[in-house]
């Protein structure tokens, strides 16, 4: 028998720490199996179910899936923790650089963080895939050097993803131009449902040892906004907006990912004075993102970014460049 390779064994190693789906009464190979094909690859998936959802995914009965269910959550200890433990459980996450210091001070420091969802939104030429194209790059740095030694998942639904610039963002930092583009697993999504589909297998890449610490979506609304037009169908657009960005909040909190997004905006007709720029999705792209910022052209070539909400930093604004180098503080 051929020898595995230590990447083989790596991957072997992490399917393995701790308890899985077959660790479940009543979970057998054949009904993991259909588990996994459904999307459903670990046990905070099966305990966030509900048990028809469960049954009719995995093919039991409802008994089977509730009593599966209750001992995931049992495995899992769903219940409440004090602020003391919650603040242990915090001490996992990671930044990643934007490569601009004052754009990092604007989020608190040290760039985008894992385990939230950051949102860009702005006019067209305003930076906001130039940021994403920047920290699909940063993300590969060592830690000590501002990123997550990870790689990076760009689902692409505008055709924005251009490897040559990636390239030339890696040459700019010193980093090898193909081992960077190696590391960045692109997708594009031809609409929504597929959009949608692409977080699961995600999930799976995740669970078979790739250690994927960024996802960016450019953009998030793009496919939304196109398939569902006019007054009549905007619930049903916000319906499944707001599933997709739940599926969202949960990839980043369960796999301690960061998660940067770009959105597009729209002018309110009903402002009458200022800027009329607002972001596309409304109410609940805005809660759902756990910082937001406002992307917009300044003077001599600059980007202003403007942070819009955050739950612990102050509304503030700064100035920075896109250059060959990708984001920086100046040219």
């Amino acid at each position: 028998m051929a020898k595995k390779s230590e990447e083989e064994e790596d991957k072997e190693v992490k399917k393995r720490d701790g308890p899985q789906l077959t660790d479940l009464p009543g979970i057998g190979p054949a009904v993991a199996a259909k588990l996994e094909a459904a999307g459903i690859f670990d046990l905070m998936s099966l305990a966030v179910m509900s048990t028809s959802t469960m049954a009719d995914k995995a093919g039991v009965g409802e008994a089977v899936a509730r009593k599966a269910i209750q001992a995931a959550r049992k495995m899992l200890d769903l219940g409440f923790i004090d602020g003391t433990e919650f603040e242990k459980r915090r001490e996992d996450i990671m930044n990643i650089t934007t490569g601009s210091v004052s754009l990092n001070n604007l989020l608190g420091g040290r760039g985008i963080e894992t385990k939230s969802i950051t949102e860009a939104y702005g006019a067209f030429g305003s930076g906001k895939t130039q940021l994403g194209l920047t920290l699909a790059v940063r993300v590969q740095l060592p830690v000590e050097n501002g990123g997550a030694n990870g790689k990076c998942v760009f689902i692409d639904t505008e055709g924005t993803f251009r490897p040559s610039r990636i390239k030339q963002i890696a040459e700019g930092i010193g980093a090898n131009p193909e081992k960077v583009l190696k590391n960045i697993f692109v997708a594009r999504a031809f609409n929504s449902d597929h959009q949608i589909l692409l977080l699961e297998k995600i999930s799976e890449m995740i669970t078979n040892g790739e250690p994927i610490k960024l996802l960016i979506v450019d953009s998030l609304t793009a496919h939304f906004r196109a398939e569902f037009t006019g007054r009549g169908e905007l619930a049903d657009r916000q319906h499944k907006l707001n599933k997709y960005l739940h599926s969202l909040m949960s990839l980043c909190e369960k796999h301690n990912i960061a998660i940067y997004v770009t959105n597009q905006v729209m002018a309110n007709p009903a402002q009458m004075f200022g800027d009329p720029t607002t972001a596309v999705g409304g109410n609940i792209v805005g809660h759902a993102s756990t910082y937001r910022m406002y992307l917009r052209r300044g003077k001599q070539g600059s980007r202003v970014a403007k942070l819009i909400d955050s739950p612990n930093l102050p509304d503030n604004e700064c100035v920075f460049f896109v250059t060959e180098k990708g984001v920086v503080d100046e040219i």
